[in-house]
């Protein structure tokens, strides 16, 4: 197969699947990693794909938002490691800011009844399950969107300009070093800068595919973070670049 014939291959394979891997890339069509690294370094260039950790997606798929119901049902196993991990980043009382997302939704199912804890969020979902395992929970309100089930605009970023917490549990649509966290939507990059001020420490969850990634709206830093929590999909050398800028990396 000639190089133009095997780029086609994979850019259709990445529109039809929301995104290729390079290991599996390489065993279907018979050639090294390398060769299949050059090819998708072609297809960026072209404008086709955009390369994320150990891969590539569509450049279609960056001008869309998936529904939470689907992210839910990514990196299961990795999102329930993570959230485990960050358990460790829990105060023994005090308040804590849970944001929206699946991964934090997880860290929401694990949180223990015995401490003296107080939970802020934005999540709709989150919130309703932490009520119903009677933990002290508080709401920010404001428009929900309907592809995250997050509070956002006004209401919320007027409530969180008030608090102080203990710390911020964040998700994120993108991470990489040189620009730091983004998501797709800006009004929920608003509340997620708003959250990152109103934490004394920032914890962001999230796992290895989110790495390479580059969204539209741009919530912080990686010297704004205290803690990365990721998955072992994060090689050391990536790790190593991430916590030179400023976060501890935990790769669960």
């Amino acid at each position: 197969m000639y190089a133009a014939e095997r780029q086609q291959v994979i850019a259709e394979r990445a529109r039809a699947a929301g995104r290729v891997e390079v290991a599996a890339l390489a065993e279907d069509l018979g050639v090294t990693t390398e060769t299949v690294r050059r090819d998708l370094d072609a297809l960026e260039k072209r404008g086709v794909l955009r390369r994320v950790h150990g891969g590539a997606i569509p450049v279609e798929r960056l001008r869309f938002e998936p529904e939470l119901a689907a992210r839910d049902a990514e990196a299961t196993a990795e999102k329930q490691r993570i959230a485990k991990a960050a358990l460790a980043e829990l105060p023994a009382e005090g308040v804590v800011l849970l944001d929206a997302g699946s991964t934090t939704a997880r860290l929401a199912e694990l949180l223990p009844a015995d401490r003296d804890l107080t939970v802020v969020t934005n999540g709709l979902p989150i919130a309703l399950a932490l009520a119903n395992r009677g933990l002290n929970v508080l709401s920010l309100g404001g428009r929900v969107r309907t592809k995250t089930l997050a509070g956002v605009d006004a209401w919320a970023l007027n409530a969180l300009r008030d608090l102080y917490v203990d710390v911020a549990f964040l998700g994120t649509n993108g991470l990489t070093a040189g620009r730091g966290l983004s998501t797709p939507d800006q009004a929920e990059a608003a509340v997620k800068q708003a959250m990152v001020t109103a934490a004394r420490r920032v914890v962001v969850l999230a796992d290895s595919s989110k790495v390479g990634t580059d969204c539209f709206a741009r919530f912080a830093t990686l010297d704004q973070v205290d803690v990365i929590i990721t998955d072992d999909g994060l090689d050391a050398l990536e790790a190593a670049e991430f916590e030179a800028a400023g976060p501890t990396v935990v790769r669960a």
